[in-house]
């Protein structure tokens, strides 16, 4: 669902949320001559992804993980509760970053690009039955 909701920091064309989640967690989309992607969420500093699908990797990889803050973990380091989810979690969170793509994660996990995409898909689905489970319990 896509909705206007203000001025980018520019001042220039809307933002719209692209996804929203429970427990106030959306992606907004920046509009402008450079579109990006912004997660966000309650005690999350928003980041922001050149691509959509990265942006979703991210929100998929915090509900897997209960959440997570990257508020001093420095600008190459990982967040404690991503490693504690798994070489699945590790891969995708990796994924999310700035220059690495799939054969960089394959190469630093030692497997093949299947695998790290079954990994993905393995923190997906289990992001989307805890929002399923969440919103069954009345959580919004």
């Amino acid at each position: 669902m896509s909705r206007p909701d203000d001025r980018d920091a520019a001042g220039e064309g809307l933002e719209n949320t692209v996804e929203t989640y429970i427990k106030d967690v959306r992606i907004v989309g920046t509009g402008g001559e450079d579109p990006r992607y912004r997660f966000e969420a309650p005690l999350h500093e928003p980041v922001a992804f050149d691509d959509l699908d990265t942006a979703r990797i991210y929100a998929d990889v915090y509900f897997d993980v209960n959440g997570f803050r990257e508020e001093g973990t420095g600008e190459h380091g990982v967040p404690p509760e991503i490693f504690q989810g798994g070489k699945d979690t590790l891969a995708a969170y990796l994924l999310t970053r700035p220059g690495v793509d799939v054969n960089w994660v394959a190469s630093f996990l030692g497997v093949d690009r299947v695998e790290v995409d079954r990994y993905v898909s393995w923190v997906r689905d289990r992001a989307t039955t805890i929002r399923e489970r969440a919103r069954e319990q009345g959580v919004e």
